[in-house]
């Protein structure tokens, strides 16, 4: 379960700010990493895991903002499509602003945001499981 969803459950706006924060740590401590490479290596890194992860801050944002509304039929859905719409168009931005703008390099680009992905699928798991 991704941001996307954990925030439409119970207690979704504290779990989406666990899951938030722990994304954030990978990516900034995989990029320290890249720096014994290079600086190069470590921009491109933070680069990589902004990509992937200011997307999720701001559809959670979105989405906390939607849940203070009263639930219309169908509504939940549209706002969910909408966020998740949205969400892949600013990482397509990034990533362009990224690859074409500061020419970073691919590798650990793709390495950070990679992390952040896998971090949004299998954090959920962990942070529930020490939930029950």
């Amino acid at each position: 379960m991704s941001v996307s969803g954990i925030l439409y459950s119970k207690n979704g706006a504290k779990v989406a700010r666990k899951l938030l924060i722990l994304q954030l740590l990978t990516f900034v401590l995989l990029s320290a990493a890249f720096g014994f490479k290079s600086l190069t290596w470590t921009t491109s890194g933070l680069m990589g895991g902004m990509a992937a992860w200011l997307p999720n801050v701001l559809f959670t944002l979105f989405a906390m903002r939607q849940q203070g509304q009263t639930a219309v039929s169908g509504r939940v859905a549209w706002t969910f499509a909408i966020g998740e719409a949205l969400k892949v168009l600013i990482t397509i931005i990034l990533m362009i602003i990224a690859l074409g703008l500061f020419k970073a390099v691919f590798a650990p680009l793709g390495l950070a945001y990679l992390s952040v992905l896998m971090t949004q699928i299998l954090a959920p798991a962990v942070i529930n499981s020490y939930r029950t």
